[in-house]
């Protein structure tokens, strides 16, 4: 693990550009996928609780991956949605995407993009799953940027469920200010031995709860659970 650095990410100079992450990402995507096998228990739950309207809706219903990787979320989005939508910036995941989507016969329409600046129509998003992506946006006005665009795709009705890296996570100095996160990076091994640093912003609970609280999502109920802070939220309608 990197060096964390504390205080105001905007201004870090280690902080990497979102080309420079989407590139990490393409460089170790196949071998990152093969670790990905299985959705999150939170995910499934989230899934779950909302099936029963997705199944009864008058419209087609719609669901988004955002920060799909490999789509393991996607396939449980798409059993019980109409249309699901995998939004990458790495290339090379929505291949892997693509790949796991074939092999076991789901749908996923794939498409690369910004999570600050979504290629959605207002309102089309009825289920959204936002998880283990907010915290490798480099800053936080991307990081709120991004909140903003989910809450403009989800409909009246919609849910989505967004989770990121905290300071609770036991891989971290628990004695971290508990109003602000800090940058770090993270090593993720090669096959071969080679390792690659994968930029991360580790949240702070509170300051995690303050950029829901400070974008446009309604924050219906949030938690802190293994190490992750997690949200149930709505678009403001």
């Amino acid at each position: 693990m990197g060096t964390g650095d504390h205080g105001d990410d905007e201004s870090n100079p280690n902080r990497p550009d979102r080309g420079s992450v989407r590139a990490t990402y393409d460089r170790i995507a196949s071998h990152f996928a093969s670790t990905r096998e299985y959705a999150w228990p939170e995910v499934e739950s989230f899934v779950d609780e909302h099936a029963a309207a997705l199944e009864t809706a008058d419209a087609p219903a719609v669901g988004l991956d955002l920060g799909c990787g490999n789509c393991r979320h996607a396939e449980l989005l798409a059993a019980d949605c109409d249309v699901v939508v995998g939004l990458d910036a790495s290339r090379g995941l929505l291949e892997t995407g693509r790949e796991r989507a074939r092999e076991r016969g789901f749908d996923v329409a794939l498409c690369q993009g910004d999570a600050s600046t979504l290629p959605l129509a207002a309102d089309c998003v009825d289920i959204a799953v936002y998880v283990a992506t907010l915290h490798h946006l480099p800053t936080r006005a991307v990081r709120r940027a991004s909140l903003n665009e989910l809450a403009r795709v989800l409909s009246p009705d919609g849910r989505a469920l967004v989770s990121a890296w905290s300071t609770a996570h036991d891989r971290f100095d628990a004695a971290a200010d508990a109003e602000a996160g800090f940058d770090t990076t993270i090593e993720w091994t090669l096959p071969g031995g080679e390792a690659v640093d994968r930029f991360y912003h580790i949240y702070a609970p509170a300051e995690f709860e303050a950029d829901l609280a400070a974008s446009k999502l309604d924050l219906l109920e949030w938690e802190v659970s293994s190490g992750n802070c997690y949200a149930e939220v709505a678009g403001s309608g």
